[in-house]
């Protein structure tokens, strides 16, 4: 199983913008969809974005489309998420996933522990 390991989050103003970033480690990069969720306070899980790990265009839904954007660096086994003006309601906690290539949406199998991102007004 592959493991991940976020780190990026922290506390910025309305406006602002942060980088978050998942490393990953224990099985090939290209093997996996690699993806970004958030859950807030007393709130479900939110899908935001997806990625192949081998190659082609990100995924983002339409929440977040236009500020976020996700990319990878397959040298490095790390998948990005940029995030661009950031507004109070993205405050959550923002995890990185990854599923078996070709797999459906339920599939998200590998988490990360989560990065705290919070946005002040």
């Amino acid at each position: 199983q592959v493991q991940l390991v976020e780190s990026g989050g922290g506390k910025v103003q309305t406006g602002g913008s942060l980088r978050l970033s998942c490393r990953a480690s224990g099985r090939p990069f290209s093997l996996y969809t690699w993806g970004w969720f958030r859950q807030a306070p007393g709130k479900e899980r939110e899908f935001l974005a997806a990625i192949a790990g081998t190659g082609g265009p990100g995924y983002h839904t339409d929440s977040v489309k236009g500020r976020f954007t996700i990319s990878r660096d397959i040298a490095k086994n790390t998948v990005y998420l940029q995030m661009n003006n950031l507004k109070p309601e993205d405050t959550a906690t923002y995890y990185c996933a990854a599923k078996p290539r070709g797999e459906g949406t339920d599939a998200w199998s590998s988490w990360g522990q989560g990065t705290q991102v919070i946005v002040s007004s």
